[in-house]
């Protein structure tokens, strides 16, 4: 009952602790971070529960595998484990079960115990038989042929060697027994002391989900306000930057037009001088050409070429036909007057603030959270002091120390014990000693004081006593014999069976199995641990389990499915769906945000009214293309003055030269100019606009009506963010509890300990001491009949047989 109460306080400490710019908008929001708990204070245990015989092994195998011939059969299972575990002789077939199952050691046991009560009569009736002059008593020696009778009694001193090492081995375990036991106990001090060091742990890094979640409270605007801007961002942002471009188009539109103003007021000014001039160089040319030269025959061809071309020199373009441009650039002007980039910057400075917006209109939900938060840290504590943790496993520590001076007390009398055991096994081995000493001692005198030549009657004194000893030795072992079969008989049918029936199945794990089997310690209990610890006898919780999660240094709070009583998931899985029912309430409203005012909208629908499209630029372009003059006027001066010099020098030539220059000034001093301001930039925006204003009223429907998909979305993202922050640390609790926090590898090396103990130091020297004992005595038996033989070729005769020739 101690054992239990202690157990259910341990587990009560055990669960406690379960318990861009301006224009660009905001940053983009960093991604849900990944909590480090860091890692769990764990102490180290010390036991190394493993055992290695060493030498001795090979003897140790020897035995184990004289009982593998004595009993091959596998481990009984099912009703027929149970029988061994729980015998009742009423039941016939199993009882024949379990004698076919243990057959081997019957018959083992049988000669054994025939060998012990009929040895002791056989002596008797030898006795008998030897007074009554016979069994060979008549000290009278027959005339045979006899060989020399060396028997080598080697196998028997080898087997009692080879108990004498066992009880050795048995004696020289228990340094080793007290090492095991001093480490398991300093372990289980361990696991007590570490303990609640390792819960405290648990429950001080809730302060890192605090820490993570009051910044993402605090930051709400930045990581909510954030994202609802990115993602309303990808409609607005290109609609408020198409806006902010009109500004510069419109003022590249007032340059246009001013530009085609100023050209072509030049151009028509330009043209009515070129014009005269033109018609002076003309006139001119035309009288020079009435000079009487030109009635030359030779000279009157050229003068009629040059006459035909007079008329191409003129301009070729109408420039006061085309249209003024004034009104249309004075509408631009007062379109101007309004600062449309300033009303776009205010649209971007309205979506922009969406972070203080969201920040100002959830600060009452935040500072709920903020309220839960701090509840969920006291409900920690709190369900950590229902518990009493520390004074429980205090009392466990004083409980172990005690355990262990009680232990230190009862090593003195093991001491004792084991001295009186050694003893015991060294009287025993010193029974065939003697033995052995007669039977070598009357081989050795017999040997060296044997005379061929001599007489039965006449043999030596030490061929005499070598006969003498070797009869000592037979009676020595019929006085010997049966006691000493009758422990190894004993400790055979014990210690074999406890081999066969605990040892190798525990090695083999099959041991579980039968402890596991249903109903074995309550016929209405499938298991039998949570039925005592939790009366739930249908839990998969068995001993196997238990061990291998043990084993595995796996949490004893999984290992012993401590949830059932202390579920510290299920309190702070409530934790987290009572957070996450206060952000059920956060509504963020969009509809205060203006991205572009009506001012701005009417500035953008009055330039499309500035007339600007009516303008046909395309009659511009037509007159500026055709060129500024009808034909080339340097290659018209260039032709001239070639002409020129195909006529006589003279007047005419002099005139036409002349006539050939003033060209040349005219195309250097009114035509390049005039041809460089022909520049004409055609405006087609009416169309842009329109997209503009299309795109601008999108973006503003869908933040003041169709945003609330997006908002919705994104707070539940930034909801489960946080919300996340309490399972990682939920989970890291459960893998902690499962994996780290009072690993019960010390219960699993108590076990181990037990089975080394009991197994490997007593077990396997105890079998192997009456393996060795039983190998001596068994070769007793020829022995006897070796040395009562030998002893007549040793002894000195009485009488002999003579024969006369």
């Amino acid at each position: 009952m101690l054992w239990k109460t202690g157990l259910i306080f341990l587990c009560w400490g055990l669960t406690s602790g379960e318990l861009q710019d301006s224009q660009s908008g905001t940053p983009a929001t960093p991604a849900r971070r990944t909590l480090d708990f860091g890692y769990v204070p764990s102490g180290v245990y010390d036991t190394v529960a493993y055992y290695e015989p060493g030498a001795i092994g090979i003897l140790f195998n020897m035995m184990h595998a004289f009982l593998y011939v004595v009993q091959p059969n596998p481990f009984p299972e099912g009703e027929l484990g149970l029988m061994f575990l729980n015998f009742r002789p009423e039941n016939i077939v199993l009882t024949l079960q379990v004698i076919y199952y243990e057959i081997g050691f019957v018959v083992c046991t049988a000669l054994g115990l025939l060998f012990t009560v009929l040895l002791p009569l056989v002596g008797l009736l030898f006795c008998l038989c030897r007074c009554c002059d016979n069994c060979g008593g008549e000290m009278h020696q027959r005339q045979r042929k006899n060989a020399d009778c060396l028997r080598g009694l080697l196998t028997t001193l080898a087997g009692v060697l080879c108990a004498y090492a066992a009880n050795q081995n048995l004696s020289s375990q228990l340094k080793s027994m007290r090492r095991l036991v001093k480490s398991n106990l300093k372990d289980l001090h361990t696991f007590a002391n570490q303990t609640p060091a390792q819960i405290d742990y648990l429950i001080s890094q809730y302060g890192t989900v605090e820490h993570h979640v009051l910044y993402d409270l605090d930051n709400v605007g930045l990581l909510l306000g954030g994202r609802i801007h990115e993602e309303l961002g990808k409609d607005v942002q290109p609609a408020l930057n198409a806006a902010l471009s009109m500004t510069g188009t419109m003022q590249d539109t007032k340059d246009a037009l001013e530009n085609v103003s100023l050209t072509l007021e030049t151009l028509q000014e330009g043209t009515v001088k070129l014009q005269a001039n033109l018609s002076l160089v003309r006139g001119s040319l035309s009288n020079a050409l009435n000079d009487p030269v030109c009635t030359d025959p030779r000279s009157s061809e050229i003068c009629r070429n040059i006459r035909s071309t007079l008329p191409r020199l003129e301009i070729a373009a109408n420039y006061s036909s085309l249209p003024d441009v004034t009104n249309q650039l004075d509408k631009v002007n007062e379109v101007l007057e309004t600062d449309l980039g300033q009303i776009v910057e205010k649209g971007y400075t309205s979506f922009n603030d969406t972070p203080t917006l969201v920040t100002d209109q959830t600060r009452n939900i935040v500072e709920g959270v903020k309220v839960l938060l701090d509840d969920i840290g006291s409900n920690i504590s709190t369900f950590t002091k229902l518990f009493p943790v520390h004074s429980s496993l205090t009392n466990f520590t004083k409980m172990i120390s005690h355990t262990h001076s009680q232990i230190e007390d009862i090593y003195p009398h093991a001491d004792q014990m084991d001295f009186y055991r050694w003893i015991c096994c060294i009287t025993l081995c010193c029974m065939v000693v003697l033995i052995l000493t007669f039977n070598f001692l009357g081989l050795l005198c017999g040997i060296l004081g044997f005379d061929r030549h001599a007489t039965p009657t006449t043999r030596g004194c030490v061929s005499n006593t070598g006969g003498n000893l070797l009869m000592a030795g037979v009676g020595f072992s019929f006085l010997f014999s049966w006691v000493l079969m009758g422990v190894i008989t004993a400790l055979f049918l014990v210690g074999g069976n406890l081999e066969k029936l605990v040892c190798e199945p525990f090695q083999t794990r099959q041991l579980f199995k039968v402890l596991d089997t249903p109903n074995l310690v309550n016929s209405a209990w499938k298991n039998f641990i949570p039925g005592y610890l939790y009366n739930d006898p249908e839990m998969d919780l068995t001993a196997y389990s238990l061990y291998s999660n043990c084993k595995d240094n796996r949490g004893i709070y999984s290992a012993l499915h401590l949830d059932k009583i202390f579920n510290i998931s299920a309190f702070l899985n409530t934790s987290v769906v009572s957070g996450s029912r206060k952000f059920e309430g956060m509504k963020v409203d969009l509809r205060g945000i203006i991205l572009l005012e009506s001012e701005g909208k009417q500035n953008l629908i009055s330039f499309t009214k500035t007339g600007i499209n009516e303008i046909d630029f395309a009659a511009y372009l037509e007159e500026v293309n055709k060129g500024v003059t009808r034909i080339n006027l340097v290659d018209f001066a260039t032709q001239l003055d070639a002409q020129a010099d195909q006529l006589s020098k003279g007047t005419l030539q002099t005139s036409l030269k002349g006539h050939a220059n003033t060209i040349r000034q005219i195309h250097i001093q009114q035509v390049i100019p005039l041809e460089q301001s022909m520049v004409i930039y055609p405006c087609f925006f009416d169309v842009r606009v329109i997209d503009v204003l299309a795109a601008v009223d999108a973006a503003q429907f869908l933040i003041s009506h169709n945003a609330t998909f997006v908002v919705s979305q994104e707070t539940e993202k930034y909801k489960q963010t946080i919300i996340g922050y309490f399972k990682q640390y939920i989970d890291w609790i459960r893998t902690s509890l499962a994996l780290e926090v009072a690993t019960c590898k010390p219960l699993s090396n108590i076990v181990d300990t037990a089975e080394i103990l009991g197994c490997s130091f007593l077990l396997d020297s105890m079998n192997t001491f009456w393996f060795g004992l039983g190998c001596s005595t068994l070769f007793l038996l020829p022995s006897i009949i070796l040395s009562v033989k030998l002893a007549k070729f040793y002894r000195r005769m009485d009488t002999e047989d003579v024969y006369d020739d």
